[in-house]
């Protein structure tokens, strides 16, 4: 059984974009979950705890962003050359790995600030909101290492 090199190309975009939805989705969870906790002790602290729960949601916008980049560019590259869509496919899997882990530790680093907004009067806010960003970071470096590495390959 043989596949087309675009099936490759287009399951490593979908992989990205799956990858970023599921991080963010446990990473939302594990936040909001804290924040449930932190709203019933002090409702006072409803923006910080909204704001720290959805920082997870990016990955799924830096997922949806790799999966645009590779599609149109990429699909019709490698259906013309008839290229190896593995390779796209293996830049896929390690977006998708960077975009999964980095949301998903990126919710527990806000839980843990959502936590402690009552006992220290909202004053963790910004270092963890800035805590939270280094993790986040990771995520964008998978799109970033994406981008490069599509751009090596004369991909986009």
């Amino acid at each position: 059984m043989t596949f087309d090199p675009t099936f490759f190309v287009v399951l490593g975009a979908v992989l990205a974009l799956v990858g970023g939805i599921v991080g963010s989705v446990l990473g939302i969870a594990k936040a909001a979950s804290a924040g449930t906790a932190t709203l019933a002790e002090d409702p006072g602290q409803f923006r910080n705890v909204i704001v720290l729960a959805s920082l997870p949601m990016t990955q799924t916008f830096y997922g949806f962003i790799i999966m645009i980049l590779i599609i149109p560019a990429v699909v019709d590259k490698v259906s013309a050359t008839g290229g190896s869509g593995l390779i796209v496919l293996g830049i896929g899997l390690i977006a998708a790995f960077a975009e999964f882990f980095s949301a998903i530790y990126q919710g527990s680093v806000c839980a843990s600030g959502i936590s402690l907004l009552p006992k220290t009067k909202g004053q963790v806010f910004v270092p963890s909101m800035m805590l939270a960003v280094f993790v986040e970071l990771l995520g964008v470096l998978g799109l970033v290492f994406t981008i490069i590495a599509l751009a090596m390959l004369e991909l986009m």
